[in-house]
């Protein structure tokens, strides 16, 4: 039985942000072509859907999966992370 794994927290400072955007931040994807790319590939799930529109609007508490690999999209403001 394997662990779960740790996501990685990606931080964002204002949202909503785009998938495609998130895909650069997280550094997935070098431009927005290539995050159009990875996202169309049909390989990742947002908060456990599988997703294809790289437009796909993201906020505090979202979870990217890609592959093997969990995202956790954090909100900090101040540099305060926001509850909730």
């Amino acid at each position: 039985m394997s662990m779960p794994k740790t996501p990685h927290v990606v931080i964002i400072s204002e949202e909503p942000i785009r998938l495609g955007q998130f895909f650069k931040l997280a550094n997935l994807a070098q431009d927005g072509l290539d995050a159009k790319r990875v996202i169309q590939q049909g390989d990742v799930l947002v908060n456990g859907v599988l997703e294809i529109r790289r437009g796909r609007k993201l906020g505090h508490g979202d979870q990217v999966k890609l592959q093997d690999a969990l995202y956790l999209i954090q909100l900090v403001t101040n540099g305060e992370i926001e509850k909730g």
